[in-house]
């Protein structure tokens, strides 16, 4: 006989219906609470008090039903949860519910979690099944349009351990970041697929032109060999600026370890200079102190000096935007922090409900542009004149 457990089947509308209205009414509940200043059933000096409920009819995408808003003596309570007259933050409340899975909790984790809070019992399996109703909204974010024009694209890969055909693989996650020409940061997508390789930047690259991007004013890359030429060949106008910090690391790679602090900061000695003139001078020093030890690191900074010091070309602003690619490692440490707690993803599916998630958690703080935005945007605009 099989140990597993038999649970019956459920619908899911009708269950994340009911788990959204009990939750409701648990914070609303909080809400006068906190407004009356006291707790039901106590005794209080303030006149005010409990006067019953009135029902509210709440739209959702599973579908219309009912709340009961508790109101005060005075009708002075304004909830803040569900305003008068607001119908949209349920909607916006039942998305967070079935995002749990996305902030790294697993499904058990959600099961325990429900039961402790709202006193309701939900199966790991049906767990699963309800945050898998999200796999639809998530295709429809991948294939959505996109601006025209952006003034920066970040792009950069990772890999994460996946399940995939029945094997564990190290999947590479290819990730891009836009900044639009009204100076906010946007995640245009994540692409699960098995290899980083300059052809298939190709791809995702021309993904994205497919979705509505004509122009680019600049690329802000790794260090992966071909990869310029893989930009340049979907947008060849582009500027394209190769990211200073994975040269560093890919350079401190083939340093030995004693030496390592002193490279890294004769190396930091070099990009850090207010002119590509005195950064050329600090590469001479660097040569003759470090050349011979390791000729390889000195002859890759040469070889792609046009590429990594293109931020020379701008004035300063422009260049705190596209020197280096922190915008898109602190998606990688939002991202990293949910996928370190798991040793392997069952699916791509499973995996791209943690990568959506982390979208919707940082496009929730990108909520301003681009600090002194107005100033950059003015100088870009002369500098690519026209294309703005």
């Amino acid at each position: 006989m099989s140990g597993k457990k038999n649970f019956p089947e459920v619908n899911l509308n009708e269950l994340l219906r009911d788990l959204i209205s009990n939750t409701i009414g648990k914070l609303l509940e909080a809400e006068l609470e906190d407004f009356l200043g006291y707790k039901k059933h106590q005794r209080s000096d303030n006149p005010n008090s409990r006067n019953g409920y009135y029902t509210k009819s709440l739209k959702s995408q599973l579908g219309e039903f009912q709340i009961n808003v508790p109101r005060d003596r005075f009708s002075e309570f304004d909830p803040k949860l569900i305003p008068k007259g607001s119908r949209s933050l349920v909607e916006d409340l039942q998305h967070k519910l079935m995002l749990l899975y996305s902030k790294g909790l697993s499904t058990r984790d959600i099961q325990d979690i429900l039961k402790d809070i709202y006193g309701i019992e939900l199966s790991p399996s049906t767990i699963s099944r309800l945050t898998d109703r999200i796999i639809p909204e998530i295709k429809e974010w991948l294939s959505r349009p996109l601006e025209p024009v952006y003034a920066f694209l970040f792009i950069d890969c990772t890999f994460i351990k996946v399940r995939l055909e029945g094997r564990v693989r190290n999947a590479a996650v290819y990730t891009v970041v836009g900044i639009n020409p009204e100076g906010y940061k946007e995640i245009l997508g994540f692409w699960i697929l098995e290899t980083e390789s300059a052809s298939q930047w190709v791809n995702v690259l021309n993904d994205l032109k497919s979705r509505g991007v004509e122009d680019v004013l600049v690329v802000v890359a790794d260090n992966l060999r071909g990869l310029e030429r893989a930009v340049r060949s979907v947008f060849p106008k582009a500027d394209y600026q190769q990211c200073v910090v994975h040269k560093v690391r890919s350079s401190l790679r083939k340093v030995r370890y004693r030496d390592r602090k002193e490279v890294a900061k004769d190396l930091r000695a070099i990009y850090t200079q207010p002119t590509e003139q005195m950064a050329r001078q600090k590469l001479e020093e660097f040569r003759s102190r470090w050349g011979n030890k390791y000729p390889q690191v000195v002859r890759e900074w040469e070889e792609d000096w046009e590429v990594i010091t293109t931020f020379y070309r701008y004035p300063y602003k422009v260049r705190r935007c596209m020197s280096n690619t922190n915008l898109i490692e602190s998606v990688y440490s939002k991202v990293k922090k949910v996928t370190d707690s798991k040793r392997v993803f069952p699916s791509e599916d499973a995996l791209m409900k943690v990568l959506y998630g982390v979208a919707l958690e940082l496009e929730e703080r990108w909520k301003r542009p681009v600090r002194d935005w107005e100033l950059v945007r003015s100088q870009l605009e002369i500098l690519f004149e026209g294309r703005l």
